[in-house]
């Protein structure tokens, strides 16, 4: 996505430590009106497969994962892992661990076993996609619900860490909107060749 890739150059910044910011449109202030174009982008890719459900990660993917459905008619309901397991959300849970890179910590992430069910074709959306840590405790608590993963759709993935590789060899069709190949404070961000194919 072109656009993306644009903004991501003007507003993002790089950080030692391999930290791209982003949170002037994304994560932290939202550019709604941009975030509905990708959101439109996700229904473009996925909308002929049937889903019927959207699964993301607190907290960073509830905005994009919402704007994405309300694009399909009627509108998907967006099921969200919280990363602990709150009094309200009960005991009746699918559970899985995510290792963070960005906080350096492991925990626990889950969902309602009433929000998640064998029947359901399941369409994952994140903000970011590097390590893959918790993309795969998402797809593992779909595992765990009998649940198919019908696509996972990523604003941007960090190719050269190697958890998009991982994901797409077990199979899952990923759509990055952007993909960065390289990133470093001297030499900027450089993106994946735009006819390379995101998908497994």
């Amino acid at each position: 996505m072109k656009a993306l890739e644009q903004k991501i150059i003007s507003e993002g910044k790089i950080f030692e430590g391999d930290v791209l910011k982003v949170d002037c449109f994304l994560n932290h202030q939202i550019d709604v009106a941009f975030l509905n174009e990708i959101g439109k982008e996700f229904f473009r890719l996925y909308q002929p497969e049937g889903i019927n459900k959207i699964l993301t990660i607190e907290a960073s993917g509830i905005g994009v994962a919402c704007v994405t459905a309300l694009n399909f008619d009627p509108a998907l309901p967006v099921v969200f892992a919280k990363k602990s397991s709150a009094k309200n959300v009960g005991a009746n849970l699918y559970q899985s661990k995510v290792e963070s890179y960005t906080h350096g910590r492991t925990y626990d992430v889950v969902v309602s076993k009433d929000y998640l069910k064998e029947n359901d074709r399941v369409l994952i959306i994140d903000d970011f996609l590097a390590k893959g840590s918790a993309l795969m405790a998402l797809t593992d608590l779909c595992r765990q619900a009998k649940a198919t993963v019908i696509g996972i759709g990523i604003v941007i993935e960090k190719a050269y860490q190697g958890g998009g590789a991982l994901l797409r060899q077990q199979g899952f069709r990923i759509e990055s909107l952007a993909k960065i190949e390289s990133m470093n404070t001297v030499d900027g961000i450089i993106f994946a060749n735009p006819n390379e194919t995101n998908s497994k």
